[in-house]
Parts: C-alpha cells; structure tokens; sequence
C-alpha cells in the first residue's frame, strides 16, 4: 500500500521519483519529533514553574480565565 501511493505521488507529478517521497515523508517525521519534544519540554517547563511557584486551584483557574475572557471582550469592544 505504502509503495502504491508513493508510486502515485511520482505519477502525479509531485515528486520525481520515490526517493523524494521518502525523504519527504522523513522530513515530516523530524518536524513532528521536534514539535513532540518541544511540547513535552513546555510541560517540563510548566510543572517546573509549577514547582517553584505553586499551583493554583480549578477555582482560581477558573477565575484567571474568565477575567482574560472579560479583558479581551472589553479591549476587542473598545
């Protein structure tokens, strides 16, 4: 199935032969590991802060993001 649709992708036009099909296909691969360990590394980071400076509760949480909620709402309107 792989080889079909990498064949298809060549036929296409899109690419000119399968080896940069499959070099793009790896290409994308490192994005999405770099975006995964990136995002993993922003949690680190967040629990990390978390850490250092203490969690809030649901219900300040809650109250932070529906002020942020009325801030934006009121800069937007004015």
């Amino acid at each position: 199935e792989l080889e079909r649709f990498a064949q298809s992708c060549v036929e296409s036009g899109r690419y000119n032969n399968v080896s940069e099909v499959v070099r793009a296909g790896l290409r994308m691969l490192l994005d999405i590991d770099e975006q995964r360990r990136a995002f993993v590394a922003s949690l680190e980071e967040a629990v990390a802060e978390g850490d250092r400076i203490g969690f809030l509760s649901i219900e300040e949480s809650r109250a932070d993001i529906e002020a942020a909620i009325r801030e934006a709402a009121s800069a937007k309107a004015g």
